[in-house]
Order: structure tokens, then sequence, then C-alpha cells
């Protein structure tokens, strides 16, 4: 015999079935998250150690070192008048190719115990081509040059060397031509270093102080 049923009272509670928990998504993508932080952090700070890498082995370009110090001893002499400033080949050339301007200094310096004379001359010409043009003819031997202010009289040192039998150089910058000549004092002689004071000349203004 089958006990009598009675329906729960208004004060129970039927028991309810258990549900399964769905898996949770918040902690998985926070783990996600935190991962992708990470992977941002490691790029940038690879990225950051590779600039620094390549700047600081990259070489770094230096100006030469000067070997001599110039002191300017005559001039600025400006003209518009390089013909009659000039000698043999190069004056008949500048009667036909007038320059725009000439300028003419004189600087000191020394070798060890030896002195030397440089003159530094910048021819402006018209173009550029009249420029290449010039500096073919003075580099050219027996043809003249431009006169240095010893050699015109303009500039008065005792002792003074004969700068056109001393060492050459000369440069073409534009429309420019600079013209170097270089002597040492009470006839020393070393060639070679000679050679290197008129190179290192080639970088002296016409002007001094410019």
């Amino acid at each position: 015999m089958v006990g009598a049923q009675y329906p729960p009272g208004r004060g129970d509670t039927a028991p309810l079935p258990r549900i399964a928990s769905a898996p949770s998504h918040g902690g998985r993508a926070a783990v996600f998250k935190g991962l992708g932080l990470v992977a941002v952090a490691v790029v940038a700070g690879l990225v950051w150690w590779l600039v620094r890498h390549d700047s600081g082995d990259a070489p770094v370009a230096q100006a030469p070192a000067k070997e001599f110090s110039f002191v300017a001893t005559a001039g600025p002499v400006v003209s518009g008048d390089c013909a009659a400033k000039s000698s043999d080949s190069v004056k008949r050339w500048f009667g036909s190719h007038p320059c725009q301007r000439l300028s003419r200094s004189l600087y000191a310096t020394s070798a060890g115990s030896a002195r030397a004379l440089v003159s530094v001359a910048v021819v402006t010409m018209p173009s550029e081509a009249d420029a290449q043009e010039l500096k073919k003819l003075v580099d050219t031997d027996g043809t003249g040059n431009v006169s240095d202010l010893v050699a015109d009289g303009t500039a008065k040192l005792p002792d003074a060397p004969k700068l056109p039998g001393g060492e050459y150089a000369s440069r073409v910058t534009g429309s420019q031509v600079t013209i170097v000549l270089a002597g040492f004092y009470g006839g020393h002689t070393d060639p070679p270093t000679l050679t290197r004071v008129a190179g290192e000349a080639l970088e002296l203004p016409a002007q001094p102080g410019k």
C-alpha cells in the first residue's frame, strides 16, 4: 500500500535539478590579453635594442685633423682686373675671359723648425666652364699664373721666399678657382711637407676671418 501523497506546503521548496555551469571565458580572455601585452613589450624592447645597437656601432664621420696652423700676414687685396695681376699665357687668357673678382692673401705657417709663406688667390669666373678652363691653364707648366702679393710688390715681407718656385696647388669650386703657392723661408727644402702645406692651404679663405 502506498502512503498518501501530500503536495509540498507553502513553506517548502521543491529540489531543483543541478545545472552544469557554463565554462567561463573571462579568465581565458584575461590570459590572452596578458600574453598580448607581454609580446608587445618584448617586440618594443627588441626594436629599442636594435636602434641602440646600430647607432652605437655605426661609424661617425670625422673631419680630418689639421697638421698646420696658418696665420694671416697680408691681405685680402681684392681686384676686378685679373689680367693686370697675372703673367704670360694666363694674362693673355684673362684678356679674352675677364674674371668677376680676384681676392689674394698671404699666410704664414710652421713645419717643425721651418717657416713657410703661403699665397691664396681665389678667382671668381662668370661660369663653371670658365673656371674649369682657367684651372686647366694654370695647372700646365710654363703658362704663367696669378701673381702673389709678394711677387707684384703689394706686400713687403723681409726675406720672403719666391713663391712661384715653391709648391703649387689648385681647386675648382663652382665658378671659383683657388690657387695656392707655398715656399719655405731661408732656402729650406722639404718637398713632401711643402706639398701637404699647399694642400691644407686650399681650405684657407682668400679673405682672412671669413
